[in-house]
């Protein structure tokens, strides 16, 4: 039985915002008692508190058949044992999250409460830092967790016992634990639960256990997020505008969708996959339907099927909404005005309501091309000029949907961007085996990744015409020679492959020609675990 109960608390008003958590004052029995024989703790702190999600937070181990009942009485918790703890045990009661103040929220951080019913404490220690696999930054507030290995069919089913979290630097400490033979996880999640339940979530692993027999430190844990091994539609709708969407949970490798009901649609339908190929954008030649029933396909084999029911009130109207490639107003030199439409456009486009005026006057010269990649979107090629200001402007219906709808007038004032505001690189990058495959990835200082480039042996990557600014480079071992990084398998205990971030910056000046060279280090093995020195 779980439970506790507190005094009616009034919330004071004026003042600045408390930002401190509660602090403990007093343990009965003492923290850290041996030969332990009482039935209950009482623990004061220096202020009002409450108890947050305790059938999350708090945790006995090793566990007990009955939960502690946790009492709040004022300014003390009571803790109660419900069971008889077992002798010459070293015993810890994690609150993890789960103390916080009153007031304001602050929470009491990673306390425990440590008990021998034995003459000895047990005093292992497991600490180490846990970082993003991509980036390598440290990460705040997740969750390590070790799991006998006797024990480990409970990894993500039941919480764990033995937990705690990482602090600003990605450092976590697990303490007072006793010789055994360990898993070690760690987790970032959603829900809160502790337990690994979707991939939606960020997990991380050592892959051979940790016989414990002494203070361990140098563990290094690299979170990432598996590709889900079960295919699923996410999301699935009709727009406003008749666009049907679905959104998947994993990406395909050679996507196709067809038409069950009804079946007279399906010849004529255009569709278009998303670049990552885990979405689908789909059009019919008519909305006449109650429901339509499509079949996903990936490499010719049927994965899944779905109905999307329309409601008797729904009322779609076909339209066509214009993006643009230079949101900025200065398109790149080099470079093409590309406009983008939200469905398919026919071979019905009129020219004579399409106008490109330079510095106010109409000019000649206006090319028009359909790209040959996507059923939705129009390249525009002109000899755009310095210090001349250009208006694109579409009169309404100029451009006509395959199946219908036609653009609202539509007016794009821009510039030709100067070449002073972008510069060139020229990378020499040195590979340390021709064996292995890479992929060199481009990153800006926002780390967004922008351009990568799969290579096998020492070459030159020319980046031509890049906007002045710091730029940084990833690299990826790619293994399995696929030239795409893939991520681990935390049940098959498969580690993604391997990532090195350079760290070097790059600075691109206006209007430079630069030449940098990389070298890639080998790849490297296994963490190496350090044991602590002796005290």
């Amino acid at each position: 039985m779980l439970g506790y109960g507190c005094a009616s608390i009034q919330t004071p008003t004026g003042g600045p915002k408390d930002s401190i958590p509660p602090k403990v004052l007093k343990e009965t029995p003492a923290n850290f008692t041996t030969n332990f024989k009482s039935k209950e703790i009482n623990i004061q702190l220096d202020e009002y508190f409450k108890i947050s999600n305790e059938a999350k937070e708090f945790s006995v181990s090793p566990a007990t058949d009955k939960n502690p009942y946790f009492k709040i009485k004022k300014k003390f918790l009571n803790i109660k044992f419900q069971d008889t703890l077992a002798a010459n045990t070293t015993y810890t009661i994690n609150f993890g999250r789960g103390l916080v103040d009153y007031n304001e929220g602050n929470i009491l951080k990673n306390y425990m409460y440590v008990l021998s019913t034995g003459n000895k404490i047990d005093s292992l220690t497991i600490s180490g830092t846990v970082l993003n696999t991509l980036t390598k930054k440290p990460v705040l507030d997740a969750t390590v967790f070790i799991i006998p290995i006797s024990q480990d069919t409970i990894f993500g089913k039941r919480r764990a016992n033995i937990f705690t979290t990482t602090d600003s630097s990605g450092v976590f400490n697990l303490k007072y634990l006793r010789p055994d033979t360990y898993r070690v996880y760690a987790l970032k999640e959603e829900g809160g639960d502790r337990i690994y339940n979707s991939t939606n979530e960020e997990i991380g692993f050592i892959k051979d256990s940790l016989v414990l027999t002494k203070n361990t430190t140098g563990i290094k844990l690299e979170l990432f997020k598996e590709e889900a091994k079960i295919f699923r539609i996410m999301d699935r709708k009709i727009e406003k505008d008749g666009k049907i969407l679905f959104l998947f949970n994993k990406q395909l490798s050679n996507p196709a969708v067809r038409i069950i009901q009804p079946k007279e649609l399906d010849a004529s339908k255009i569709t278009e996959f998303s670049k990552t190929k885990d979405s689908l954008s789909m059009w019919t030649e008519n909305m006449n339907f109650d429901s339509i029933q499509v079949a996903i396909i990936n490499n010719g084999i049927p994965i899944d099927t779905s109905v999307i029911r329309k409601g008797k009130k729904d009322d779609y109207k076909r339209e066509l909404k214009i993006t643009d490639n230079i949101p900025n107003s200065r398109i790149k030199p080099g470079t093409d005005l590309i406009l983008s439409f939200s469905a398919p456009i026919g071979t019905k486009i009129d020219p004579s309501k399409i106008t490109l005026l330079q510095d106010s006057i109409s000019v000649n010269g206006l090319r028009i091309f359909k790209d040959t990649t996507s059923n939705s979107r129009y390249i525009f090629k002109f000899p755009w000029k310095l210090e001349k200001k250009y208006i694109l402007k579409l009169e309404e219906k100029a451009f006509t949907g395959l199946f219908g709808g036609e653009n609202k007038p539509f007016d794009k004032a821009f510039t030709r961007d100067e070449e002073i505001n972008y510069g060139n690189l020229a990378l020499a990058v040195t590979v340390p085996d021709t064996a292995t495959h890479y992929i060199v990835q481009l990153l800006n200082q926002n780390g967004e990744l922008l351009r990568e480039n799969p290579i096998t042996k020492s070459t030159t990557i020319n980046y031509i015409t890049y906007a002045i600014g710091k730029y940084n480079f990833r690299i990826i071992y790619d293994t399995n020679k696929n030239n795409k990084w893939d991520t681990g398998d935390v049940y098959l205990k498969k580690s993604p492959e391997n990532i090195w971030n350079a760290g070097i910056e790059i600075t691109l000046r206006a209007n430079w020609d630069l030449e940098e060279k990389l070298t890639i280090p080998p790849e490297t093995g296994a963490i190496t675990l350090v044991p602590a020195p002796a005290k």
